[in-house]
């Protein structure tokens, strides 16, 4: 692509990803009266000519660099469509990828510089500043493999998030039976491996049901059906409320003794900047006491429970409670074992 700035080729992206997918009937592909409406932040707040002629000019290149194309020539006005199905020529596939990115991201810079990293993704499109002979991520916890999604269906239910239309589906629930629904995406969160759906079901106005992607047998979206929003819907807080297990929690005071590895994990990873670290008594049988605020989550309990006997939870009662009662149910799975004298 011929731009030279970020900003314009995140622009031109934006604007290609606007466009009707290849292949899209020529009553559907859009005009430049329509992509404004759909950009009214991309080209500025002067008079409509004005903006007009911006934006033509970005159409013009994107039909140059074989990214789009006029599906009518010569006709008034001309329509427009994508062009190609290369991977990430299509804007669904590319938010999708930047989000992960993203999250990916944001834990290894500072907030202030994580915009201007994205920034230089966009300008890496040719070709990645660093690639995997370089720069890998390792995670330092177990990854699951993701769940199989049926062909075609993580396809329609991008499409459909971008252009705000209805989602027909077959969806089969975790007790097997199967049913046809249209519902009105919202959102998607990914937890883990599994991406979900945030969506109102047929004509319901409440609630915001969640739908994991791979009990999706069929997707379709109806490009020509727009989608109702849900009323007061808003995705963090959505996610704040605990549905899909990421729920924040109400804030504790967090106390626990540690030792061994994971005290060198605490002092130089943090559960949070406030966090306080200090050394145990010398007759403790644990190295250090950190005190910290923190949601009391299921991810704050899994974690927990991982550190093994490195982790004593002093407080709050109830987190401590809980601690003991799953140590206790975890220990009778090996208490025949041990009975036995097999070790």
């Amino acid at each position: 692509m011929s731009a030279t700035f970020s900003s314009r080729i995140h622009r031109l992206r934006r604007l290609q990803g606007k466009l009707p997918r290849p292949g899209t009937p020529e009553g559907e592909c859009l005009i430049i009266s329509q992509l404004l409406l759909l950009m009214p932040d991309g080209y500025g707040t002067g008079p409509e000519p004005t903006r007009r002629r911006a934006m033509q000019r970005d159409l013009d290149e994107l039909v140059r660099d074989g990214l789009i194309e006029v599906v009518n020539p010569g006709g008034k006005p001309q329509r427009y469509r994508q062009l190609g199905d290369e991977l990430l020529q299509d804007q669904a596939d590319w938010q999708y990828l930047m989000s992960h990115i993203h999250d990916v991201v944001q834990d290894l810079l500072p907030h202030k510089r994580l915009d201007r990293f994205l920034d230089r993704m966009y300008r890496a499109l040719d070709g990645p500043l660093l690639d995997e002979r370089k720069l890998r991520l390792v995670p330092d916890t177990l990854r699951l493999c993701p769940p199989e999604i049926h062909a075609g269906v993580l396809e329609a239910v991008l499409t459909a998030l971008l252009k705000d239309c209805v989602l027909e589906i077959l969806y089969e629930n975790a007790r097997g039976a199967r049913g046809a629904a249209l519902i009105h995406p919202q959102a998607m969160v990914q937890r883990g491996p599994t991406p979900y759906l945030f969506a109102l079901k047929n004509d319901e106005t409440e609630p915001v049901r969640t739908y994991a992607l791979h009990r999706m047998i069929r997707a379709r979206a109806r490009l020509g059906e727009p989608g109702r929003k849900a009323a007061g819907f808003n995705l963090d807080q959505a996610i704040a409320s605990g549905q899909v297990d990421f729920g924040r929690g109400k804030v504790i005071d967090l106390e626990l003794r540690v030792r061994g590895y994971a005290v060198e994990v605490l002092r130089v990873c943090p559960i949070t900047p406030a966090q306080r670290i200090e050394d145990e008594p010398a007759d403790s049988p644990f190295l250090a006491r950190v005190r910290v605020q923190v949601p009391e989550t299921g991810a704050l309990l899994r974690w927990l429970l991982g550190l093994g006997d490195n982790v004593e939870v002093v407080a709050p009662e109830g987190l401590r409670l809980v601690m003991r009662e799953q140590s206790v149910k975890v220990a009778r799975h090996y208490a025949r074992l041990s009975e036995a004298g097999d070790y």
